[in-house]
């Protein structure tokens, strides 16, 4: 009865919370004329993506884990580099591990009903820990997709100061250069250096202080860097051409590092599986000579 109990629970807060995701209740116009009217943070550089049923299914659930502090700093800034939403990205969190806590309830439901019973304690053990998994997993695929973006992010900003460095050469100002360099690209890096640049422009601040900031909201150490460089050339006429040139090719060399590096672990995992073919080919040679030297005995 308990087990009956628990498994029903878990399949209606499934099935409810799919049918809010899929059909979700429109806001009244009290509601939009409030949105529009508060005043809230302001916009980050980098903008956020749609969301899907899944965020606006587990929505109330991503209001009460933003009310416990969640997510963490790291998992901010990941979401920033992606370019994803911190409610949506929550919603879709919780909605996972809800979608995990009744998947085993309702197969153990039926299991029940089939007259194959697995004890409640059992079931309730499992459904724990399935969603303490889908709960969790987001987090490692998160972290693994804001790596290689801060990655490319990093190849995209030596390409940048190369270009920066050019025009340097040509004569131009520090500001004039940024902005040049900045209209060449056309790949999210260059749009997230477009934006901070123009939000410098229009606030009336040095382009190095946006940078840092977009520095700092990414979790990119060189930009960070660059801005500090770009301050002192900026602030105490330090001599910046030379000082671009080399961080650009420091961060050339870097990149082909851990691209040797990727190459190489991709050569050792290639060497299991010729060991094993080779293991399968002498094994296919030497079974029909020990075959016969075992059926002469």
């Amino acid at each position: 009865m308990t087990a009956a109990l628990i498994c029903g629970a878990g399949f209606g807060l499934a099935l409810a919370a799919l049918i809010y995701g899929l059909f979700p209740p429109k806001p009244t116009l009290a509601e939009a004329m409030s949105a529009l009217s508060t005043n809230s943070a302001p916009a980050p550089i980098l903008g956020a993506d749609d969301e899907g049923w899944l965020a606006r299914a587990g929505a109330p659930l991503g209001v009460f884990l933003a009310g416990l502090g969640l997510p963490g700093t790291r998992v901010r800034k990941d979401l920033m580099v992606l370019e994803r939403s911190v409610p949506a990205y929550l919603a879709e969190k919780a909605m996972l591990g809800v979608l995990g806590l009744s998947a085993p309830l309702v197969l153990a439901g039926l299991l029940q009903a089939a007259g194959m019973p697995l004890g409640w304690m059992l079931s309730v053990w499992v459904s724990l820990a399935f969603a303490a998994a889908a709960f969790i997993a987001p987090d490692y695929g998160l972290r693994a997709e804001a790596a290689a973006r801060r990655e490319e992010f990093t190849h995209a900003l030596s390409a940048f100061l190369d270009l920066v460095t050019i025009s340097l050469t040509a004569g131009g100002g520090i500001e004039a250069a940024l902005k040049e360099a900045s209209l060449v690209g056309d790949g999210w890096a260059f749009v997230a250096l477009r934006k901070a640049l123009a939000t410098a422009e229009i606030s009336r601040v040095a382009p190095w202080t946006t940078l840092a900031q977009l520095g700092a909201e990414l979790d990119v150490p060189a930009l960070g860097e660059l801005a500090t460089s770009l301050a002192l050339a900026g602030s105490e006429g330090a001599k910046v051409r030379a000082s671009l040139a080399a961080k650009a090719g420091t961060l050339r060399a870097a990149g082909l590092a851990k691209a040797e590096g990727y190459a190489n672990a991709a050569t050792e995992r290639m060497s299991l599986p010729l060991m094993v073919m080779a293991m399968g080919f002498l094994i296919m040679i030497g079974y029909p000579a020990m075959a016969h030297v075992m059926s002469g005995l």
